[in-house]
């Protein structure tokens, strides 16, 4: 009759002498361990359906208990007698995509060709920091809302970030639905968190500070870079990857590519005064395609470094160099220009994108109306006599 498979027995297996060996359990029909010539030992089930014989592998010992594997034979077996073909449905998953399937084929498909380089690095990142060690496992197909829900407020503390992240699993599922690997997107109705935008940006005190560190700094040619991004209101990517074919010194126009640009269009920039003597300046000694060049045939990929020890020397720690961005635009609204006008140089396509430097006009606006106020007052007062109110 044999005798039941536990742990011990499955401990003291003897090697055949080639090949495998079966050895049956004698209180569940068709559940066995099998150890072959190599040593391998793994646990499976025999049942027959539709007139066949199938063997359904469980699992390989010590990776699976004979416990566990015991309590998946009874499963397996409760299944058979319902009329289900647990090989079978095995067989047909292992063509499911999984979430790891479609990060993969979203990279290739539509990350990589489609968007900028610095896009896909965050997207990269996302999917191997957060998307994929909790997700990646699943089923396109079954996973559900909540666990989009769930992940988003893992990272409740970090709402942009989680919002990003969100979004970009919102993208994946809206291909994964135009691929049909999906019937609708679980990321959509999840409610976003509410993101509090930088308020930062240097006032006329601190940016001299700055200046000054800016000038006591050894790499000069790094320091060109911070530069141009506070005298264009650049973005980072946009000046650190820029290439002299993109300046006319001459109109004193710098036409940033499509590919270079976070909206994927063209952008034609007027310099001011500084910032074109500075290229005027760095033209006469350059001597490659990048105006800031790294490594062998590429350009300076960042200046994390040199922030910090620039920040910590103008005593502006928790300055961020995108916040360069932000003074540019900030001097320009409370100097009066109209947010349309800001938002061409900064390359908005949406008003809205712009709006958020609406607040920053009330000098603008309190001189405007100071004007009137003027008016009032000599009206108040004809021929120099004091008129009471």
């Amino acid at each position: 009759m044999g005798s039941p498979i536990t742990e011990k027995m499955a401990k003291k297996l003897q090697l055949p002498a080639r090949g495998n060996r079966i050895i049956y359990d004698n209180q569940i029909r068709g559940f066995g361990v099998r150890i072959t010539a190599a040593g391998a030992v793994a646990f499976l089930v025999n049942y027959r359906v539709h007139g066949r014989e199938r063997r359904y592998t469980i699992g390989r010992y010590p990776e699976v208990s004979a416990q566990m594997a015991r309590e998946e034979a009874l499963r397996l077996r409760e299944a058979v007698r319902q009329g289900h073909d647990p090989l079978a449905e095995r067989e047909r998953l292992r063509g499911v995509p999984t979430m790891t399937d479609l990060a993969e084929e979203y990279l290739r498909r539509h990350a990589e060709p489609y968007k900028r380089p610095l896009s896909v690095r965050d997207d990269k990142r996302f999917l191997k920091a957060i998307i994929l060690p909790r997700l990646g496992k699943l089923q396109v197909s079954a996973l559900t809302r909540l666990d989009v829900e769930n992940l988003h407020r893992q990272f409740s503390s970090t709402p942009v970030q989680a919002n990003r992240v969100l979004a970009l699993l919102s993208k994946m599922f809206n291909l994964a639905v135009k691929w049909g690997w999906a019937r609708d997107n679980p990321a959509r109705g999840v409610t976003r968190y509410q993101e509090q935008p930088r308020e930062r940006w240097l006032q006329q005190e601190e940016l001299t500070r700055l200046a000054e560190a800016l000038d006591k700094q050894p790499d000069q040619n790094q320091v060109d870079a911070l530069r141009l991004i506070q005298l264009t209101g650049a973005r980072k990517s946009e000046v650190l990857g820029a290439t002299w074919d993109q300046f006319d010194l001459e109109r004193g126009v710098w036409t940033k590519p499509a590919h270079s640009t976070k909206q994927a269009r063209i952008h034609h920039v007027p310099l001011n005064a500084p910032a074109l003597d500075l290229l005027q300046r760095m033209r006469k000694s350059a001597t490659g395609e990048y105006l800031f060049p790294g490594r062998t045939g590429e350009h300076l990929k960042d200046v994390k470094k040199l922030w910090r020890r620039v920040t910590k020397a103008a005593g502006l720690e928790g300055i961020h160099v995108h916040d360069l961005r932000h003074t540019y635009a900030s001097h320009l609204v409370s100097g009066g220009v109209p947010l349309a006008l800001v938002g061409a140089l900064l390359g908005h396509t949406q008003p809205r994108t712009t709006q958020r430097y609406a607040h920053l006009a009330d000098d603008a606006l309190r001189a405007a109306t100071n004007q009137f106020g003027s008016v009032y007052e000599m009206a108040r007062k004809p021929h120099g006599r004091k008129v009471k109110a």
